[in-house]
């Protein structure tokens, strides 16, 4: 499997604050069945002062120890980019670390704060859409908002942007309302990938073999594996199908503009 959203490096947001906490989320990763994971460390100016450049070098590190340490994981790096006006600026001046490309866009982890949706996202959103920019939103089931009211992330999975859910959220770890928005998310066929976003092994392990389990559960070993391995190749490869509901790969041109 392929986990697009993890905070394994060390020290740089609130993930893994050590090297030997880095190490341990990558043993357990690759005890779940994730044999490749995006770094996505959290990049939120004035708060996590995170940029491609840097992330990329920490990466290649990173990499350099799980081989010494013959940890056979490997990782991409990629960051968690909070909302704002700040990442017109970020693109501009090749700032932004992307996941992977699809269908000809750059795929961008784009984090919504937890109490709502923002007010003027959607204008953001096709300016980044115009640029060849897809969003890919993280864990839009426990926006409080969405969990409201589910149908209140539909103007965006409308508008081209993809959805990640977590996979914790699936198996109720993170309550019962991100569960039943999670749930009706698949349920929508609006779910594109799901992905542990792990911290640390106590509280946010990387279990997506647990959640993988919830998938196969709730529609099928397709369902499952589209969104936890076949989606998220596609991604960090640069494959050039589109998604369809489901996260299914299509040989069709992305819909979306």
């Amino acid at each position: 499997m392929i986990d697009l959203h993890c905070h394994y490096l060390p020290g740089i947001d609130d993930g893994a604050q050590t090297l030997s906490d880095s190490l341990d989320l990558a043993r357990a990763a690759v005890d779940a069945g994730i044999h490749t994971a995006v770094m996505t460390p959290h990049v939120h100016p004035g708060r996590y002062e995170n940029s491609a450049p840097t992330i990329r070098k920490l990466c290649a590190a990173f990499q350099r120890v799980l081989e010494h340490q013959e940890i056979p994981l490997q990782v991409r790096a990629g960051g968690e980019v909070r909302i704002s006006s700040d990442i017109i600026a970020m693109v501009e001046h090749d700032q932004v670390p992307f996941i992977g490309e699809l269908a000809g866009y750059r795929i961008m982890l784009l984090e919504f704060p937890h109490s709502h949706l923002l007010l003027g996202a959607d204008k953001l959103i096709k300016w980044l859409l115009t640029r060849h920019i897809r969003p890919l939103i993280a864990h839009p089931e426990r926006n409080k908002d969405v969990m409201r009211n589910v149908e209140k992330i539909a103007p965006f999975v409308q508008m081209g942007c993809l959805l990640q859910l977590t996979g914790a959220s699936i198996l109720g770890q993170f309550g019962k309302p991100a569960q039943q928005t999670a749930l009706a998310i698949i349920e929508r066929g609006w779910a594109s990938v799901v992905a542990t976003d792990a911290h640390n092994l106590r509280h946010r392990p990387p279990n997506l073999d647990l959640a993988y389990a919830a998938l196969v559960e709730i529609g099928g070993e397709s369902l499952a594996r589209q969104l936890t391995d076949t989606t998220p190749g596609l991604v960090v490869s640069g494959g050039d199908a589109a998604v369809t509901p489901h996260g299914q790969p299509s040989a069709a041109a992305a819909q979306h503009p």
